[in-house]
């Protein structure tokens, strides 16, 4: 095979003439096999299998040439610093408010406007998010509008767009009519126009109006919504809301007076995302907050700084779980909710992973749409465990014990992200938890699904909220327990922090909460089963976190389900010591060693705090990661015993298995409870969950 002659490089060897042809072999540049290859593929674009024929190798050594040379710095890879940007700004955005999914427009020079920009970017997203016969509700707005002008995909069938709000004879160019006509054209949607005024005069014509037949179809269309795409109003003087003229019929300082931030779907929210009530209440004809928020894929398309308080409050308040934005306005929405590190991380220069072609970079999975991974997983749950646990107001992110809460006891409420199963959810039934509150993927629940837990776990004398100490966990719960005590719900919370491993003895207040929290929701959940108060309950159980102590090691790291790639790399002779439950990366790396040279380190380090006396208790836990087999765990085991028994310490009670885990790690973590006679009563008090079992 003849290739094309690349011109010679310093240090090259070979002699070059006017005459040389252009099609023959390359010129070895000193026989140094890396360059060659390198000049190939990535100067002439030939594929592996062509270089392979033109150098006289196997195609298996033109990887490992083309590997080693990023290894040795002979190629250097680099992305645009400003589409780095977006991008974590975006898996921030995702990870921080549990998003589904994210879009982040990178900043430019202003050439064009950011609504035409975002509307592009809302185009590109909508063929990744609409599926054959979805019903898209579709709000008004110059954004919006900017999307269906972008749009174009012909590949749906059977789509239905529904307009969200009522109409308006105002003569700007993005009525709620223009809007949905502009996004069913642009995905060839049968289109549904809601026939009546978006505000009228009076809550009697309102109400006359919605019994109307035709309304009341129409209203039937929307309430079939499976998506909803919508913009997001700031308050300014010169939002959407002021020069639209659409509220011109009422003063909007009555709104701004009561702490109103922004407009979703022509509703106002405050700060936290709450609802605030007015004089358009009663006499505005379109989706409801409530309605919107039941919608399982809501996309938010909205952007300018301005914008941020809105924003962050739609966020916070759990009406988007899609978000099309730009990198200003992502950034602004994370500092404001008080995001730390992140300028420090978009400074840094990326180091990409340099792996063998040859090794394979996805994991296998059994899955669907990996976007819908955790509804799918909690309708299974649901469905398998309906013996022990229900969905409170057919929301499968808040779920109550059928056989726990009752009048005169206090209620347990737990929660967290998933990627941890059995925990959170496998902990609620008779004994233990009254409810849980689910989140996204390592994400913690927003406030109102922890909300609701409160008001079906109430039985009159308070809940006790108990959860891991994790920023997102600790800002949604407090926002949680401010809105459960407006409701007449007296709240305690303990945060769970047995990750020894985390912080140093002396700021045990700012360690994790890991695979402990067994332990911890055990105790809290007998406690509040015996009918002790919601002040003993509160006591006990920040006892009993305060003597749990536990070591996590990783040998191999977890993948998530929407990239099926690891989120980290361990080296085949590495392990991570002082791993946490979300990927997290351990507080050193150290050699592998054997099972006993491990456990023996873990129990060094527990040792250190955990003051012994010979007769003492305890209780044992052995964690798996996720992909770790019993055959291990129980190797680590008999070694966490042999330990305990040299210092004359007896196990009490032990539990060996999948209680905490990190999707599919590799490692385990070992948790002990330094047990007195009132915690010993406790962890044995009978307890009957999906996952838990105590006679």
């Amino acid at each position: 095979m003849t290739v094309k002659t690349p011109s010679p490089r310093k240090g090259g060897s070979g002699k070059s003439s006017a005459t040389e042809s252009s099609d023959i072999i390359p010129l070895r540049y000193g026989d140094d096999s890396h360059v060659w290859a390198c000049w190939l593929y990535y100067e002439d674009g030939m594929t592996q299998g062509e270089i392979a024929d033109a150098m006289g190798v196997s195609r298996a050594t033109v990887n490992s040439y083309l590997a080693e040379a990023r290894e040795k710095g002979i190629v250097n890879i680099s992305l645009e610093p400003a589409r780095l940007a977006s991008l974590t700004i975006a898996q921030e955005l995702k990870r921080h408010f549990g998003l589904a999914d994210c879009l982040v427009v990178p900043s430019d020079d202003n050439t064009r406007p950011l609504i035409d920009r975002l509307g592009v970017a809302g185009a590109q997203a909508l063929p990744k998010l609409l599926k054959s016969g979805d019903t898209l509700a579709v709000a008004w707005g110059r954004t919006v509008l900017s999307v269906g002008e972008h749009a174009e995909i012909a590949s749906l069938q059977d789509m239905t767009v529904v307009q969200a709000t009522g109409g308006t004879t105002a003569s700007f160019s993005y009525t709620p009519e223009l809007c949905a006509s502009a996004i069913a054209r642009a995905i060839s949607a049968r289109c549904v126009n809601v026939t009546a005024p978006a505000i009228v005069k009076s809550p009697e014509m309102r109400q006359m109006l919605l019994e109307e037949p035709l309304l009341k179809e129409q209203f039937a269309t929307l309430e079939r919504a499976n998506r909803i795409l919508f913009g997001i109003s700031s308050l300014r003087p010169n939002s959407t809301i002021h020069t639209s003229g659409f509220f011109e019929s009422v003063s909007l300082q009555h709104y701004l007076a009561a702490g109103a931030v922004g407009v979703v779907a022509g509703r106002f929210i405050d700060e936290r995302g709450r609802p605030v009530p007015g004089p358009l209440d009663d006499r505005t004809i379109g989706i409801s907050l409530d309605t919107l928020r039941k919608i399982g894929t809501r996309i938010a398309v909205a952007g300018g700084f301005d914008k941020v308080p809105a924003l962050l409050a739609a966020l916070r308040g759990g009406y988007v779980n899609v978000l099309i934005t730009d990198a200003a306005t992502g950034h602004g929405i994370l500092r404001a909710d008080g995001v730390t590190g992140l300028d420090a991380r978009l400074a840094q220069r990326p180091k990409l992973a340099q792996t063998p072609s040859s090794y394979r970079t996805h994991v296998k999975k059994f899955l669907n749409n990996p976007n819908e991974v955790v509804e799918e997983m909690l309708d299974g749950v649901v469905k398998a465990h309906e013996k022990y646990i229900q969905p409170i107001n057919g929301s499968h992110r808040a779920l109550v014990a059928r056989d726990g809460p009752r009048p005169g006891k206090v209620g347990l409420v737990i929660g967290g992200g998933t990627g941890h199963e059995p925990c959170f959810l496998g902990y609620v039934g008779r004994g233990l938890a009254d409810a849980v509150a689910v989140g996204n993927i390592f994400s913690s629940p927003p406030p109102d699904p922890i909300v609701q837990c409160a008001q079906a776990a109430s039985g009159g004398e308070g809940v006790l909220f108990v959860y891991g100490n994790y920023a997102g966990d600790v800002m949604n719960f407090e926002m949680a327990a401010e809105i459960a005590e407006e409701k007449g719900i007296n709240v305690r919370t303990v945060l769970t922090t047995d990750d020894i491993a985390s912080s140093p003895v002396e700021d045990r207040e700012g360690r994790r909460g890991v695979a402990g929290n067994f332990f911890t929701f055990k105790i809290a959940g007998a406690a509040c089963d015996r009918g002790l108060s919601l002040e003993a309950c509160e006591a006990v159980t920040r006892k009993a976190n305060s003597r749990i102590y536990t070591v996590g090691v990783a040998l191999e790291p977890c993948s998530m389900p929407q990239t099926r790639r690891h989120n980290f790399e361990i080296g085949p002779d590495d392990m991570e010591v002082g791993m946490g439950i979300h990927g997290e990366p351990g507080v050193s790396r150290e050699r592998l060693k054997q099972a006993d040279e491990i456990t023996d380190n873990i129990m060094d380090s527990i040792f250190k705090e955990m003051k012994t006396t010979p007769g003492d208790r305890v209780a044992v836990l052995v964690n798996s990661f996720g992909a770790t087999p019993l055959m291990e765990l129980y190797i680590l085991f008999r070694r966490v015993q042999q330990r305990l028994a040299a210092k004359e310490v007896s196990v009490e009670a032990n539990w060996i298995g999948h209680y905490c885990t990190s999707l599919d790690m590799v490692g385990a973590s070992i948790s002990i409870l330094h047990l007195d006679q009132e915690l010993s009563d406790l962890l044995h008090h009978p307890c009957e969950t999906a996952f838990l079992k105590i006679n």
